[in-house]
């Protein structure tokens, strides 16, 4: 075993989807995000590319209850975590492997993008009066 290694994955993107939650048998919150990151960029002949990235995050305990509490599809969140790799047979007896972040920790982000407001503490409200004092 190699000593001094690091799995640390942080990505910042938006929710495909409502969180997915389900129990353990033993009673553990398990909740499943899907997180879409995008990029875009300009090609040699200087037309913008763009690119969407999406990813499987899994959440354990009480970090999955409030995830599947307060996020909702579009939402804005920034996550923390480790890759961990799934391996199993399916049922035509064909190996499958599936990539997934472990999430260690996450914060919810901004407004989701339906247009209502999301906010990451319940006691403070964003206005769009408060936007228009912005300087940029």
């Amino acid at each position: 075993m190699q000593k001094n290694s690091v799995n640390k994955v942080i990505i910042v993107g938006n929710l495909g989807q409502d969180p997915e939650s389900r129990f353990t048998p033993q009673g553990t919150a398990v909740t499943n995000l899907s997180v879409a990151t995008n990029e875009s960029w300009k090609n040699q002949n200087g037309e913008l590319q763009d690119r969407t990235e999406w990813h499987k995050v899994v959440m354990y305990g009480k970090m999955a209850e409030t995830a599947n509490e307060y996020m909702r599809k579009g939402q804005m969140v920034y996550v923390e975590g480790r890759l961990q790799t799934n391996e199993w047979e399916d049922q035509n007896k064909n190996k499958r492997r599936t990539t997934e972040i472990r999430c260690d920790n996450f914060t919810m982000l901004g407004r989701r993008t339906d247009g209502s407001q999301t906010n990451t503490t319940p006691n403070h409200e964003k206005t769009d009066e408060q936007d228009d004092d912005l300087p940029f």
